[in-house]
């Protein structure tokens, strides 16, 4: 399976940049922005680009070295971090400038381009508007908005769009040998965010919590309960996010240990300390990142069982996305009405905003979780 395979519901954009990638194509532009919801395959589609660019083909190696970032001609910058640091974009610049090695194009692609400050953006900024001749820019963001309109505007944008659950579902079934019912049921709990469908399909852990989250946010009776769940939602989110980050930074650690040529146990000499630190730097700012992005993931799960409520209390006949919990949302639908769920639909949108503005994450659950837990006023006699 190559990467184009792993790109679902994007048969338009897959068409556009192959044709693109063409020796001599005019559709062929030194800067290109992915844009698309979360889950979508922007990252996917952009190292399949840089691929087919630099000319690796179908082999599976040469795919493998540009996903890693260890084709020479390809420079991959992904963060787990808050933002995107000046010094990152800098070394990518000057990597830009330098002729390609043994491909025709030298391929730079940031990944997380909404996560550049206005200052960082406008160093970017010099190198589109003076491209080095055979460098390309990849761009990737949820929106043409998260990036300022001066680096928007030198690039030509592709917009992904979110591919349906059972193509989702079929594409985790074959690439993971799972159940189909399993990949069908975690593409619909995912709301067809493929990385998320495929944590969901090979995870029990990840199910659990997920489950434990949405039982959570269906048992809100009172403000006193509200307080105590947001407490227990981030908990969950704690968990969730070390479940992500631990073993990845125990294998970072082990490999620059064995690149410092440090044996397992051994104590590591002063000279060498400080590059230990500053490894254990970048992991408490990506765990930082990590806890963030899972309380964001909880936010979303949220938000699919307002949906599913509100989807119930004005009788749409659509299938649920918690199915699994049909009965709690009937019930909830039933103690409230659709205009209350939609006001803590508005209160999402807010709680979404507060954590992208680095809002502390225990505040924002309580003030979400306060202001879904009303209900219909009982009559009086």
């Amino acid at each position: 399976m190559s990467l184009w395979d792993e790109l679902v519901g994007q048969d338009h954009a897959i068409s556009l940049m192959k044709e693109a990638a063409i020796p001599g194509s005019p559709a062929m532009t030194h800067a290109w922005l992915i844009t698309g919801p979360p889950g979508s395959g922007r990252s996917t589609l952009a190292h399949a680009f840089a691929a087919q660019l630099v000319g690796a083909g179908e082999d599976p190696i040469a795919w493998s070295q540009v996903v890693k970032g260890a084709h020479p001609d390809v420079s991959i910058l992904a963060t787990d971090r808050v933002s995107i640091t000046i010094e990152e974009v800098r070394a990518l610049v000057s990597f830009s400038y330098f002729s390609p090695s043994q491909a025709p194009y030298r391929v730079v692609v940031i990944e997380d381009a909404d996560r550049m400050t206005d200052r960082t953006s406008n160093v970017l900024l010099k190198a589109l508007e003076e491209p080095p001749p055979q460098t390309v820019w990849i761009l990737c963001a949820p929106s043409p908005a998260d990036v300022l309109p001066t680096i928007r505007s030198r690039m030509r944008s592709v917009t992904l769009r979110v591919p349906s659950a059972d193509a989702v579902a079929q594409l985790i079934s074959q690439r993971e040998g799972v159940d189909s019912a399993v990949a069908a049921l975690a593409a619909r709990e995912a709301q067809s965010h493929i990385g998320m469908a495929t944590r969901l399909a090979t995870d029990d852990q990840a199910r659990l919590r997920r489950d434990e989250s949405v039982g959570l946010v269906l048992g809100l009776t009172t403000v006193s309960s509200a307080v105590k769940a947001a407490a227990d939602l981030l908990d969950i989110a704690k968990a969730d996010a070390a479940a992500l980050v631990e073993r990845h930074d125990a294998s970072e650690r082990e490999e620059l240990l064995h690149s410092l040529g440090i044996a397992p146990g051994g104590a590591v000499p002063q000279a060498l300390r400080s590059q230990l630190k500053t490894l254990e730097e970048d992991q408490k700012r990506r765990s930082t990142r990590s806890l963030r992005d899972a309380v964001d993931r909880i936010l979303v799960d949220v938000m699919s069982v307002l949906r599913d409520v509100v989807m119930v209390q004005v009788e749409a006949g659509v299938e649920l996305v918690n199915e699994a919990h049909r009965s709690a949302i009937s019930a909830r639908a039933q103690a409230t009405t659709a205009e209350l769920t939609l006001s803590a639909l508005d209160a999402l949108a807010v709680a979404r905003k507060r954590m992208a503005g680095n809002s502390p994450p225990l505040l924002v659950l309580e003030a979400l979780l306060i202001a879904m837990s009303g209900r219909v006023p009982s009559s009086t006699p």
